[in-house]
């Protein structure tokens, strides 16, 4: 009898615990020991890496970052001031020309104090160009630039929105005589570097006069009219405030379709940018996804620019869905044994926080104006989120099959090589090709939202002249077709290695899996047999006691 009423006590003790995890499926506590880890960097990647923190906080993970822009968060990892950091673009190196040290190394003259590092992607995303124009007091919302456009506008070549060349991008249709105030970061910024790395490639004879000196820049050099503003959230902020009427600048897509805009389909508005097929696109994450199938990823584990990217072909992408202004984002992850700033705990917080973003968060940051990486790219991120294993055995990690598990929407079943987004991205419409429409005010910019059924959720698209095909382009590949170079395989292709793939996640972060879940279940079925069975046994026990007195 005691025995049975101790097994009852266990199992209504421990009941409520069974009943929490059946019903929870979201990742768990950490159980192995973390601490508060702090980074800084990139303001281009800021929305998704706080939208990851938000996640993670509510499962115990502590993780503080500031957002000031790529240089600075490079600057702060290799003085050992924070545990990691975000940047757009890699190190940069030494400049002797002005003394700019740009590298893992406090000193490097002879090089000493060095911070051993690796690159990890991410977020990949669009480079876009909010406005504010207004006509007749109404927001223009269908605005589209060439490229050429775009750099004229930002070397001061064209100064006015009535320029011809800007009623030619609209086919016709002209602008106000309103003066055009270009906005640009005032920090050193990814973004900055993105943007005009773009320019120095496809219009170096507009940008090189400009810039004085053929190459990119992080810190854009302002002249005349432009206005400097400080990171993603001043350029945002000032182009939609009321003194921004005539402004455009450069920022991450997500700003830009997260602001509230009375009247606008999709946030506030973004000029459509001319690609190499001739039409006007948004930089929603199925076009970035078309388009970053072109870019080339240095594949040569042994290089220290291992993973960054080469976009010179995805500007030139000849798919008539690409963004030609797509590119990839990185985490910079400490890697030494005896790094002065990392414990065991802050090292599992930082694997514990790489596992969320790469895997479950992925999923998310498509409809916020980002797009999610390919599982390749996720793979190698993953490959270099064990380096912190690595460097202290104490960390925890296991096996993760990435493609089933991480719920990612580019993964495409059967198809490891292969981008589910590119594949089925929408063709733009006919009136957004250059000498057709534009198309009308208030038509969206097309699908945001994630795939569902295996296609791309309705857009926001009221326009009766947006009659393009909805289906894929038969010249969309959506898996590489980059050309052949030493060690670069483009995001969405394969990358043999001759070296067994190693993708992780910390075991005290992610949920138990279906083999748990279903001996939980199991379990709390039992709980409530033994529950209901018990009371009549003991019952009839206790009356046979009675009536064998």
């Amino acid at each position: 009898m005691r025995r049975l009423s101790a097994l009852v006590a266990v199992l209504i003790s421990v009941g409520p615990l069974l009943g929490a995890n059946v019903a929870d499926a979201s990742p768990a506590l950490p159980s192995a020991v973390t601490a508060q880890i702090q980074g800084s960097g990139s303001t281009w990647a800021e929305n998704a890496v706080n939208q990851w923190i938000t996640d993670v906080t509510s499962k115990g993970l502590q993780v503080v970052y500031t957002g000031e822009g790529s240089a600075q968060g490079r600057t702060d990892f290799r003085n050992d001031t924070t545990d990691f950091a975000v940047s757009d673009i890699g190190f940069q190196g030494y400049d002797p020309a002005n003394q700019s040290n740009d590298t893992n190394c406090k000193n490097v003259a002879p090089k000493s104090q060095c911070r051993a590092y690796v690159y990890a992607p991410i977020v990949a995303g669009g480079t876009s160009f909010p406005y504010q124009v207004r006509a007749h007091g109404h927001l223009v919302q269908n605005l589209r630039l060439s490229g050429e456009t775009i750099a004229k506008i930002f070397t001061l070549q064209i100064t006015n929105w009535d320029n011809p060349e800007i009623t030619r991008d609209n086919n016709g249709h002209q602008l106000p005589n309103t003066p055009i105030i270009p906005v640009v970061d005032s920090e050193g910024s990814g973004a900055t570097a993105q943007f005009t790395k773009y320019l120095q490639t496809e219009y170096p004879g507009i940008w090189n006069p400009y810039f004085g000196r053929a190459g990119s820049t992080e810190y854009f050099p302002r002249k005349g009219a432009e206005i400097a503003e400080a990171g993603s959230d001043g350029i945002i902020n000032f182009i939609t405030s009321a003194a921004g009427n005539g402004s455009i600048g450069y920022d991450q897509y997500s700003y830009a379709l997260n602001k509230q805009c009375g009247g606008c389909v999709e946030g506030w508005p973004v000029a459509n940018l001319e690609n190499k097929a001739g039409y006007f696109v948004a930089p929603t994450q199925y076009n970035v996804a078309v388009a970053l199938t072109k870019a080339q990823i240095n594949m040569n584990k042994s290089s220290a620019n291992y993973l960054l990217q080469n976009l010179n072909q995805v500007y030139t992408n000849p798919d008539k869905r690409a963004y030609a202004l797509s590119s990839y984002s990185y985490m910079i992850i400490p890697t030494s044994a005896h790094d002065p700033r990392m414990s065991t705990p802050k090292r599992q917080s930082l694997a514990n926080f790489i596992d969320w973003s790469i895997c479950g968060g992925q999923a998310e940051i498509g409809p916020t104006g980002y797009s999610p990486l390919p599982i390749n790219l996720a793979q190698a991120s993953f490959e270099q989120m064990y380096k912190l294993h690595g460097a202290d055995k104490a960390v925890q990690i296991k096996n993760l099959n990435v493609a089933k598990k991480c719920r990612n929407p580019t993964f495409w079943a059967g198809h490891p090589d292969g981008n589910f987004l590119a594949k089925i991205a929408p063709e733009p419409p006919l009136c957004d090709k250059a000498g057709q429409g534009p198309c009308a005010p208030g038509s969206g910019v097309g699908p945001t939202g994630n795939p569902t059924g295996g296609k791309p959720p309705p857009s926001k698209n009221s326009s009766p002249t947006a009659s393009g095909s909805t289906g894929p382009s038969s010249r969309a590949s959506a898996s590489s077709s980059a050309s052949p170079s030493s060690g670069a395989v483009a995001p969405g292709a394969s990358s043999s290695t001759g070296t067994q793939t190693i993708a992780g996640t910390p075991a005290s972060f992610t949920s138990a899996g279906n083999s748990n879940t279903s001996i939980l279940i199991a379990l709390a079925v039992c709980e409530v047999v033994l529950l209901v069975a018990i009371p009549p046994i003991v019952a009839r026990r206790r009356q046979q006691r009675r009536t064998g007195r």
